[in-house]
């Protein structure tokens, strides 16, 4: 998709059109990346989260060479290497601590020019947090309704505060608030999409934590760079996942949630504490590492699974979990959530005004690109969920250690996956470019491409004025 710049006569173009405002509900990986690039780009914005303190539990993330160049453009690449461990393999052990099978993901180095890397999930809210301006984030906002129009959107929080802009994003995750509005208003104007009125399906009930420190002579794993839990600080992410069947999910239907917490933590907690786990004298279980584990960083929380047709209307759009809710088990949920925000943040640098018909003119050139690699991550994701399933000796059995469906493929298979993975390495198109040495070139993206074009333009047209202005006769074409 091509953006058409329009103007008159040069010494009267004027390229200075207002910035849009943007709301973002939401201060998670997605919101906070997004709001970290909107504020080196200039660009006014708010964030509201209904939590009242920061707060991101989970268990761990791998983070591939995808996030390479952004992480350098942000900033943060020394700070992300320091909190991360390097990880380019990953042993996979069954339940009576024997090793399944070994995984090499060391090419995605090469491949991708950057390192694969692991760290807690929270670890790296804080670091992109860091990079957000205190003063737009307001705390214990929570949303209740919103309108937009032609002059801009409006947002009601429950506290009965209310703020306006002009454009809002949606990244308050899988039970959206941004997006049940959203649809609940298209769906009265008989504009949605049958598919996405029907809740997202799930198949998985998971309970995760994230340990405070522990003994290395008792889990000597936490000295290895193999281990996929083990973290920095002798530290350790964990999670168990309970596959459920047809009846199974219609009982756990009746506790959905709309918040991660810690309410069903607990008992979910006690029926995995005899799972056992390698390393030590061969007795370690995962009861020993729950126990070196705080409350306040443990979680249970459905895994829901779906991409949905509709990410955007009007002036409003989704980023992440509210558009696309991917089951861990293919790793793809925060890669997919920062790339949507790269792309999200590039075409909203260049809408041309804060009009209805250039904000949808942009949201329709970022959902064409991110719509498609959301389907394919989901494809992955699915795959390998069904993958562990069949591991389980009844439907209600638990599966802690992860297994890979690429332990029945072949290494040139593996390789092939890999080189999909790793292409998309976007950046942002209005900070310096990040010269990266893989050996699989990286994806031509449009969102930086297309924009990268629209700012250029937009710079020479600007020097052509100024030229101008200073009684230099100067010819410029304007498409």
């Amino acid at each position: 998709m091509t953006f058409t710049l329009y103007g008159p006569d040069p010494s009267v173009y004027d390229t200075s059109n207002r910035k849009p405002h943007v709301i973002i509900i939401g201060a998670g990986l997605s919101g906070l990346t997004l709001a970290a690039l909107l504020h080196r780009a200039d660009i006014p914005f708010d964030i509201f989260e209904k939590s009242p303190e920061a707060r991101n539990v989970g268990s761990a993330i791998f983070l591939g060479p995808n996030v390479g160049p952004l992480f350098t453009q942000l900033g943060i690449m020394e700070e992300y290497i320091a909190k991360s461990k390097y990880c380019n393999a990953i042993r996979i052990f069954n339940e009576n601590r024997e090793q399944d099978f070994f995984m090499d993901s060391s090419l995605n180095d090469k491949m991708g020019g950057f390192e694969g890397r692991i760290l807690p999930r929270k670890v790296l809210y804080e670091i992109i947090l860091s990079r957000v301006p205190e003063e737009r984030i307001h705390r214990a906002k929570r949303m209740s309704w919103m309108t937009q129009g032609e002059n801009g959107v409006h947002v009601k929080f429950t506290d009965g505060s209310e703020f306006e802009g002009d454009i809002l994003v949606g990244a308050d995750g899988a039970y959206s608030a941004v997006r049940k509005c959203l649809f609940e208003r298209l769906k009265k104007d008989n504009q949605l999409p049958a598919s996405d009125a029907v809740e997202p399906p799930f198949s998985c009930v998971c309970v995760a934590g994230y340990s405070g420190p522990l003994d290395p002579e008792k889990f000597p794993f936490l000295k290895e760079n193999w281990n996929v839990f083990a973290v920095k600080d002798d530290k350790m992410c964990w999670n168990a996942t309970l596959y459920l069947d047809a009846e199974s999910s219609k009982f756990h239907n009746n506790f959905r949630t709309t918040d991660w917490g810690e309410g069903g933590a607990e008992s979910m907690c006690n029926d995995v504490r005899d799972f056992p786990i390698p390393g030590g004298d061969g007795t370690l279980t995962l009861g020993d590492v729950i126990d070196k584990t705080p409350k306040d960083q443990m979680t249970k929380v459905m895994l829901e699974e779906k991409v949905f047709d509709t990410w955007y209307h009007c002036r409003t759009v989704l980023i992440g979990d509210a558009c696309h809710k991917l089951h861990p088990a293919g790793a793809q949920g925060a890669n997919m959530a920062i790339q949507d925000a790269v792309a999200l943040a590039n075409w909203i640098n260049v809408i041309a005004t804060p009009q209805v018909k250039d904000v949808e003119k942009a949201f329709q050139a970022y959902r064409e690109e991110r719509h498609a690699a959301a389907q394919v991550a989901a494809t992955l994701s699915k795959s390998m969920c069904r993958f562990y399933g069949k591991v389980r000796a009844t439907a209600m059995s638990l599966s802690l250690i992860t297994r890979f469906i690429a332990k029945n493929m072949s290494t040139w298979m593996w390789e092939k996956v890999m080189v999909a993975m790793v292409r998309n390495r976007p950046q942002a198109s209005f900070l310096p470019f990040v010269q990266d040495h893989g050996t699989v070139k990286a994806a031509e993206l449009n969102s930086y491409r297309e924009t990268l074009k629209i700012i250029k333009a937009r710079e020479a047209e600007r020097a052509a004025a100024a030229e101008v202005a200073a009684g230099v006769e100067v010819s410029v074409t304007i498409v």
